[in-house]
């Protein structure tokens, strides 16, 4: 993070994301803020907040791209939610800190992986030791040598004990050569029988602050199975369970925890759906609630999770919404003021389509090509077609709803479905798109009003 300065953020974003550059001004500079936040005297470290954020735009124009891209770049914890999906507490439903829990688990199984990862060599050479132990057991225990020979009888010599270690060095080769990776062993396995056990709570299983899987899983007797099976399948199998045991699950739990509170990303997706006045019955009536659940989430508080507390003061949330019948000032006052930072996204025209579907890393028209270059299939793309493709998508999102670049993606399935369908058997195996090719394709679909509604 010390090189990446809120300049290099914005051009890594471009990368991936066309336009919206005062979105991507914005996050840049709540993302370097967390670093500059680091460098502070820690006195001072607790009492900066972070400076939350609210995108305003229509869907398909990048909100929900910026944020993860966003939290990609960082390598920071991150988790999106939809506001629509929360209700009051009292409601059937998610509550608001279920979403925070959230987050706690997706980073504690992504610290596990790492640290599994990071262990997976001794882990090989612990799961090659067992291996060899199968192919080559311990020959038995000798006998307690004789205090002496009986009365009457001549001295028993001790039997010579054979020596394993050159044959377990040559076996030692031939596994890791795969010679032996075909070779039946006998494994035991060791399975845990759960029992489905659900609690209903008006806030959920993760709540409660007895983990009841791990309860119950240490009450069951483990079930150990012996199971024959390859030898290259048992070296996998026991080189995962090694890597688990090699991890230390309190300094992942440790970390993580660590990891959420101070570098968390929470996108909290279609905010405007829990805007405006309550009509007091039917399914709003639990919505201006849900803003006030948010309240103490979004400001700081501490949330109790199964890896323990966790504070919230320090996560960056990043709101977003379309806004069409709502303004984000009817969302009550208290909570406008948790989202200091308010940016408009614009609409995208035919340029930034075409933009879109050639400049990113993965511009549609590179997948495509990539999908059907499996098939011996060549796909060309003429600029023409990718103008007429760009023009047809801003005049469908004009007439029809507006559904940003994802039109994109309707057209281009619309555009090339007789290709997908027949490849390899495509003759010739090169495909030309050009616009007339666009608007044989595409035409019929475009002039008929009702079809383009129903089919794009």
């Amino acid at each position: 993070m010390k090189h990446l300065t809120p300049a290099q953020i914005v051009k890594e974003l471009d990368r991936y994301i066309i336009g919206q550059d005062q979105a991507k001004r914005s996050v840049a500079i709540a993302l370097r803020n967390r670093w500059r936040r680091q460098q502070v005297p820690e006195d001072l470290r607790d009492e900066i907040a972070p400076k939350n954020i609210i995108l305003i735009g229509p869907t398909g124009v990048g909100k929900t791209e910026i944020a993860r891209r966003l939290s990609k770049l960082a390598d920071a914890p991150f988790t999106k939610v939809e506001a629509s999906k929360f209700t009051e507490v009292g409601y059937v439903g998610r509550d608001v800190e279920s979403m925070v829990r959230d987050l706690v688990d997706l980073t504690v199984n992504q610290m596990k992986l790492r640290q599994q990862q990071a262990v997976a060599e001794k882990a090989r050479q612990m799961a090659e030791e067992r291996v060899l132990d199968l192919l080559l057991p311990e020959p038995p225990a000798r006998p307690p040598a004789y205090a002496g020979p009986e009365p009457g009888s001549s001295r028993a010599s001790r039997p010579a004990q054979p020596d394993t270690a050159a044959t377990r060095e040559k076996l030692r080769r031939m596994l890791r050569a795969g010679k032996l990776d075909d070779r039946i062993v006998e494994l035991d396995v060791t399975e845990r029988s759960m029992p489905l056990v659900e609690v209903f709570s008006n806030v959920g299983m993760e709540e409660l602050g007895i983990n009841f899987k791990d309860m119950l899983g240490n009450l069951m007797p483990r079930n150990v199975k012996r199971r024959k099976m390859k030898v290259a399948d048992a070296l996998r199998s026991l080189a995962a369970e090694e890597a688990q045991n090699l991890v230390d699950m309190d300094k992942v739990v440790e970390e993580a925890v660590a990891r959420v509170e101070q570098a968390g990303i929470i996108f909290l997706d279609e905010i405007d759906k829990i805007a405006g006045k309550s009509a007091g019955q039917g399914p709003d009536v639990s919505r201006e609630g849900v803003q006030r659940d948010l309240l103490p989430i979004v400001e700081g508080s501490t949330v109790n999770t199964k890896y323990g507390p966790v504070r919230t003061d320090h996560i960056l949330f990043i709101a977003a919404g379309a806004f069409h019948t709502v303004k984000p000032s009817d969302l009550i006052p208290e909570l406008q003021g948790r989202f200091p930072i308010r940016v408009e996204l614009g609409s995208l025209g035919a340029d930034q389509f075409v933009r879109i579907l050639t400049e990113p890393r993965n511009a549609l028209l590179l997948q495509y090509t990539a999908l059907l270059r499996t098939e011996n299939v060549e796909l060309v793309f003429e600029d023409d077609a990718v103008a007429r493709i760009a023009r047809i998508a801003e005049q469908v999102n004009q007439r029809t709803e507006n559904i940003g670049a994802r039109r994109l993606h309707t057209l281009m399935e619309r555009l090339l479905e007789d290709v997908l369908f027949d490849a390899p058997a495509v003759d010739p195996p090169k495909v030309v798109v050009d616009a007339a090719y666009v608007d044989e394709k595409l035409e019929a679909i475009i002039e008929d009003e009702d079809l383009s509604r129903y089919i794009l």
